[in-house]
């Protein structure tokens, strides 16, 4: 399927705390990837909660299915020939390898979403932090519930130091190689 499509299948994980850039960055590389003809798809908590995981809420447990169900669709959406970009919180490193290992790990590539807490929280349009800060939110990650940074993540962005555009551009030259099919 590959070789009809054009490209190598790849599973883009974006890892990071909430409000870190993960949605907008997989949405603007979707984009971009878009225009050059590959066949992608993104998917994100929003996306993924409104259905294949709507049964879910966010204890450990929960947060454990919800990776496994997602990885399971991209292994699927990658056998497919599909380009995936997933943007999850992911937030421990026990997690993240069992989406490596249900994706495979040559298809797999880890992509730290970096930025500091307190820049996370100035971009929380939804008040998320907020609610958590005063208890109306449990388990929030970042707050009531810890986020572990990859201890080896393929690629790291710092989104607190660049524009978005200027991060989904450096995204789109690291990943190109990655995904251009070689016969």
């Amino acid at each position: 399927m590959e070789r009809k499509l054009g490209q190598q299948a790849k599973v883009l994980w974006l890892t990071g705390l909430p409000c870190s850039g993960k949605t907008t960055l997989g949405l603007g590389l979707e984009s971009l990837l878009l225009e050059k003809g590959f066949t992608v798809r993104m998917l994100d908590g929003d996306i993924t909660r409104r259905g294949l995981c709507s049964d879910l809420g966010f204890s450990a447990a929960d947060r454990t299915e919800n990776i496994r169900r997602v990885a399971e669709v991209s292994r699927l959406l990658a056998d497919s020939g599909i380009i995936t970009i997933n943007a999850f919180i992911t937030p421990t490193d026990e997690l993240r390898q069992m989406a490596a290992d249900i994706i495979g790990r040559e298809t797999f590539i880890s992509i730290y979403i970096d930025a500091p807490l307190h820049i996370c929280e100035k971009r929380d349009v939804k008040g998320m932090y907020r609610k958590a800060r005063l208890g109306q939110l449990p388990d929030f990650t970042g707050v009531s519930s810890p986020f572990y940074p990859p201890a080896n993540s393929d690629f790291t962005i710092n989104t607190a130091e660049s524009t978005p555009d200027q991060n989904i551009q450096e995204l789109l030259r690291f990943i190109l190689p990655k995904i251009n099919f070689i016969p």
